[in-house]
């Protein structure tokens, strides 16, 4: 065991016992994180619009700052964009995390110096306690890499901007320095097929312990990989043993992972976002993963199916139930007061507080009043494949209001690697799935107002082609799981 394996260990032991200190004191915490951003903020226009020198508990937080999203928040966003001080947060922000917006363009989002070093301590701190749980550290001698965005920044009245993966990029820690990859040079390439190809090149003979990344994009690199040595990416990888990603759910994916690699690997979910660095697994034997309650964040949670009511409730820590879905709302030390992310979570846990990402609170189909989230019908397509060889490159689900003939149903649009020996089986196993989980769907199918569910295949690559269309391909973007529309599927078809 090396010297730098054995301070890991020291160093994760460390972190293990202030997380729990944390952890054990979750209202208090909150509570001093909420009060300290207010206490930093009430000088800034924001906190003199809202009145911050009045607010004295998270009740007066909810009266005085009404829940925003980006498109509602964006006039105050624009002035820090030009350059104007003390707005949302105090002073300037040190970067913008520049983000695809919806209806306004571009969206940036401010990283202040007070924020920025969350986004490091979190990944840092996921891996530490994978290290004091299983007591695993020798992967920390081999090389690391992380699919990532540029680290290339550009610059728009004096602040930096680009995409939070590509500004952390400029964070990584002087001890990990000669562990990562792939280098400066290859990461700096915009275009994202060239990228990984280069990333292959560069790593094919190098002893890769870690490979992190959103499990679409990994699962190019894989593949690429596979190609080139003919031989599972663990063969190639002999010592690769930790796969790190966040973004999407990983089970969706871990058959053809296991498939790729040629065994099992350890994993670590992670749940950043450019608005915040929330929560990571904190244990590989439970499920969910540790909502981070002093860093910097003072959470709120509304009940997804309140959330569109004129008042709906704003539940605090100590308020939330285990298996409710929630909209996840945030105000932060970068100055989001209020903040719709527009994800859902439910809790796994109230003792530490877990949370798994259920959904986006416009990613839903709601088309005949089902009220299907993106946890249902992962859940529903792991379950259908259970037992099976049945692999699963991509998939997205739409409703079909108007078919030609018979009655509507949700269409899954399916990128298979193996597919099922009798698609009409796979897709009553699917039904069920969904059914079981989801009443109204339930009764829709029972009332026959919907038919079963419909499986099209999609071709090789086609999820990847229809994202390069769009300008989307790597980094950071990822494929909807479900939408109430068939803008997604429409485009699909056409490839």
């Amino acid at each position: 065991m090396s010297i730098k394996s054995v301070a890991a260990k020291l160093f994760a032991l460390k972190i293990y016992k202030k997380t729990q200190a944390w952890a054990n004191n979750p209202v208090e915490t909150q509570n001093k994180v909420l009060q300290q951003l207010i206490k930093e903020a009430k000088g800034t226009e924001f906190g003199i619009d809202h009145h911050f020198h009045t607010i004295k508990s998270s009740a007066d937080f909810a009266v005085k700052v009404p829940i925003r999203d980006y498109e509602e928040l964006k006039p105050y966003v624009d002035k820090v964009v030009k350059g104007e001080e003390n707005i949302l947060w105090k002073g300037k922000p040190l970067y913008f995390a520049k983000t695809s917006g919806t209806t306004s363009g571009a969206k940036y989002i401010p990283l202040t110096k007070e924020s920025m070093p969350f986004h490091i301590e979190a990944a840092r701190n996921a891996i530490l306690h994978y290290i004091h749980e299983t007591g695993k550290a020798d992967f920390i001698d081999g090389k690391m890499i992380f699919l990532q965005g540029s680290p290339i920044l550009e610059e728009k009245y004096g602040i930096k901007l680009g995409r939070l993966s590509g500004i952390v990029a400029h964070f990584v820690p002087k001890y990990l320095q000669k562990n990562r990859m792939p280098s400066w040079e290859t990461n700096c390439i915009e275009d994202w097929e060239t990228k990984v190809n280069a990333i292959v090149e560069e790593t094919f003979n190098e002893n890769m312990t870690v490979i992190s990344g959103i499990p679409s994009w990994v699962q190019m690199y894989f593949e690429k990989l596979q190609q080139k040595g003919g031989k599972p990416v663990g063969e190639i990888f002999k010592n690769f043993n930790l796969f790190i990603y966040g973004g999407v759910n990983y089970e969706p994916y871990r058959a053809k992972f296991e498939n790729l690699i040629g065994r099992k690997v350890d994993s670590i979910e992670l749940f950043p976002a450019s608005e915040g660095f929330f929560a990571y697994q904190d244990s590989q034997k439970e499920k969910g993963m540790l909502l981070l309650l002093n860093a910097g964040i003072f959470y709120e949670f509304i009940k997804s199916d309140e959330f569109y009511a004129e008042k709906p409730i704003r539940y605090t820590i100590g308020e939330v139930e285990l298996g409710v879905n929630y909209v996840l709302i945030i105000s932060t030390n970068a100055g989001l007061w209020g903040y719709n992310i527009g994800d859902t979570v439910q809790f796994t846990s109230l003792k530490p507080y877990r949370v798994i990402v259920s959904g986006r609170i416009k990613h839903y189909i709601s088309a005949f009043g089902e009220h299907v989230i993106g946890k249902e019908v992962e859940s529903a397509l792991q379950e259908a494949i259970i037992g099976t060889t049945i692999r699963i490159n991509e998939f997205t689900v739409a409703p079909q209001i108007t078919p030609t003939e018979g009655l509507p149903y949700h269409e899954w649009f399916i990128e298979f690697e193996n597919e099922p020996e009798d698609s009409a089986t796979f897709a009553e196993a699917i039904d069920n799935a969904m059914r079981k989980q989801n009443v109204y769907y339930d009764d829709l199918i029972v009332g026959h107002v919907l038919r079963k569910v419909v499986i099209t295949k999609v071709a090789k690559n086609g999820f990847q082609d229809y994202m390069k269309s769009i300008g989307k391909l790597g980094g950071q973007n990822k494929i909807p799981r479900l939408s109430n529309d068939r803008s997604i599927v429409d485009l699909l078809n056409k490839k």
